[in-house]
């Protein structure tokens, strides 16, 4: 499994777990901070730890779904045709959501819902009197996350007696 993400200071990490009966073990990390994340970059740094643990071992390779990653996979496929390539499941579900909420529709509406929970929860007594009455907290919607902007949406809903 891969993942690449940005520390705290900004810089470009890329990870490899290994997932096996015995559990999820990391493998690898690379700051790649100054490298281009390119298809073949990619396939590169995948397939040297596919060398060093051996091909023999390996079954799949998960990666999430951007242009970079499925470039790598298509030259994953050439070199190694008995190991399968599969795109995250949860990143292909928050593609999908984020298609959705850039619908004009949807986008004003949760724009709304965003508005109303930061209100919330940027006033102590609102915040306050909202837990007292509803009993929960509002699932705030993450920055990169899109399906916590639908869960926000649900969340708003289900309070909508006790927010009036």
């Amino acid at each position: 499994m891969t993942d690449a993400w940005s520390d705290m200071k900004r810089r470009s990490i890329m990870n490899l777990c290994v997932n096996s009966r015995g559990g999820t073990c990391f493998l690898s990390s690379k700051d790649t901070s100054k490298d281009s994340h390119t298809g073949e970059f990619i396939f590169n740094y995948i397939d040297q730890c596919i060398e060093d643990i051996g091909a023999d071992k390996i079954v799949q390779v998960v990666t999430d779904n951007a242009t970079n990653n499925v470039a790598a996979a298509k030259m994953l496929k050439q070199k190694r045709p008995r190991i399968f390539w599969t795109g995250c499941a949860a990143h292909t579900v928050d593609l999908m959501l984020e298609g959705i909420s850039k619908l004009s529709g949807f986008a004003r509406i949760i724009d709304q819902a965003k508005a109303v929970t930061i209100f919330i929860y940027a006033h102590h007594k609102t915040l306050s009197m909202m837990r007292a009455y509803a009993k929960r907290d509002i699932v705030r919607p993450g920055a990169t996350r899109f399906a916590t902007c639908f869960l926000t949406l649900h969340s708003l809903y289900e309070k909508k007696a006790h927010l009036k």
